[in-house]
């Protein structure tokens, strides 16, 4: 059922929900792409997918569109492998490498050879990476002692941080708009996005990034009202995930609910803020540790009983789709113990919490957090299990303690100005995980196994070398 909310947005926009047969990948407002393990697929809940509007224009003066940095191929984000193979056809003169955000830093860089932009890009070609600099709140309970940063770009007063750009497509799932809820916050003059107030704030957060994006990424003027009426009406409108599998096949198949169909019809319009919120905001919430179930199909198992002694399937295809059921289980109900993430463990007053992998990403069949509760895992941490020495560091000193602290990025805390926030950045949606490596907001893992590999270390999770093959198997078809 799409909520009423979702109703009267629809009906303003003129978008209308369509029910495309889950197995045609044929359908006309679709489109299909390769990556590493198998097929994309994009569905626009509008009708056919145009790709001619302003999404697609270049609006400002330096060449640059929103597709520039959202790639319909990329699962509507970035891939640095996409990314590469663009400066590689174009020798670095493609739109995105532009110096006033897509290079390392925008002073004293030598672009008039392939060579020197190589190097002055190359946190965007290796990574993904864009550059923004953000100043610190106004009266903040901390100061920026020190940058430390290898490119430049030392200012303390506007921090320079280097974030993965998000994707625009499952926008319906969004409880906060951009990595450090500046999107969708009072304090930065946008909206936060309330249960009974959605889909109207979304709307108006993604018309202020529109406008922001048009004025910062592609030094636009002001865009007009059809400009921004377009360019949301087209975001809006998307629907992506992983259709097909190399090995398992179509991954609505054999009673799965995979694939951006279902995704489409059924799991956005039953989406609202707060939807399977531990903390009590949804009376009719699922057990979190629940929140994704769409192969459970391909399990001739009880549900949430994951065997070591499971015998190999007679055939590659059957074994692929048991490895995919055992990683959702996984990720829903491995247990571990969540220490010392600041936005969880203080929030809620638990020192420690035995939870899982959907603990956190709790929207169900989506991944990310229902909720404005952006946290601290541990990804700015300049000493971890990431390796982060391609970023700079960033000393940060308590006005009122004198506590020190180092991070590579400081997060919501430029915004809040709140010692506390340091670091915390948002959980992002996990569907269509397979088309956009690097991951996290700094692009600190480089392929799905790293992400394991860093929560694994991160929280002494205990996941064995056949349990990491399930969980890469699973995020791969999300």
């Amino acid at each position: 059922m799409v909520r009423p909310g979702w109703r009267a947005l629809v009906t303003a926009l003129g978008v209308t929900f369509t029910c495309p047969a889950a197995t045609n990948p044929s359908v006309s407002n679709s489109q299909s792409f390769r990556n590493a393990t198998g097929i994309m697929q994009t569905y626009s809940m509008s009708g056919p997918l145009e790709l001619t509007g302003p999404f697609f224009q270049p609006l400002g003066t330096n060449g640059r569109s929103c597709a520039s940095c959202h790639r319909a191929d990329q699962g509507w984000a970035l891939s640095a492998e996409g990314v590469k193979a663009r400066f590689q056809a174009t020798r670095g003169r493609d739109p995105i490498f532009r110096a006033s955000d897509g290079a390392n830093c925008d002073s004293h860089k030598d672009v008039s050879t392939s060579d020197g932009r190589r190097s002055a890009f190359s946190l965007l070609i290796n990574r993904g990476l864009i550059r923004v600099a953000l100043p610190v709140a106004d009266h903040a309970d901390f100061e920026v002692v020190q940058v430390e940063n290898s490119y430049g770009c030392v200012d303390r007063k506007a921090v320079s941080v280097y974030r993965r750009p998000l994707p625009v497509t499952n926008l319906r799932f969004l409880s906060s708009v951009m990595w450090d809820g500046r999107g969708s916050s009072g304090l930065a003059g946008t909206v936060p996005i309330a249960a009974a107030t959605n889909p109207d704030d979304l709307m108006t957060d993604l018309a202020q990034q529109a406008r922001d994006a048009g004025r910062v990424h592609e030094a636009s003027r002001p865009l007009t009202p059809h400009q921004v009426q377009s360019i949301v009406k087209f975001e809006i409108s998307l629907a992506t995930a992983q259709a097909f599998d190399d090995k398992a096949g179509a991954l609505d198949a054999g009673g799965a609910k995979g694939g951006p169909a279902t995704l489409a019809t059924w799991t956005i319009p039953a989406f609202f803020v707060g939807i399977n919120d531990p903390r009590g905001g949804d009376p009719h919430a699922i057990k979190p540790e629940d929140a994704v179930r769409l192969f459970d199909a391909w399990s001739d198992r009880p549900y949430g009983r994951v065997y070591s002694d499971v015998p190999a399937a007679i055939d590659s295809q059957s074994s692929r789709r048991a490895s995919i059921a055992r990683g959702q289980v996984l990720f829903n109900q491995k247990p571990f113990d969540i220490r010392g993430v600041v936005g969880l463990n203080d929030t809620l007053r638990l020192p420690s919490i035995t939870g899982a992998c959907g603990t956190c990403h709790n929207s169900p069949n989506a991944g990310n957090r229902s909720v404005e509760a952006l946290m601290n895992t541990g990804t700015t941490d300049t000493e971890g299990p990431l390796d982060v020495s391609y970023l700079p560091t960033i000393t940060l000193r308590n006005r009122h303690t004198d506590e020190v602290k180092m991070t590579t990025d400081p997060g919501l805390a430029l915004i809040t100005g709140h010692w506390n926030d340091i670091g915390k950045v948002k959980v992002p949606i996990l569907r269509g995980l397979a088309a956009r490596p690097p991951y996290f907001h700094n692009g600190s893992a480089q392929s799905l196994g790293e992400v394991i590999d860093f929560y694994n270390k991160r929280f002494h999770a205990g996941i064995s070398a056949r349990e990491r093959e399930d969980l890469i198997a699973f995020l791969s078809s999300l």
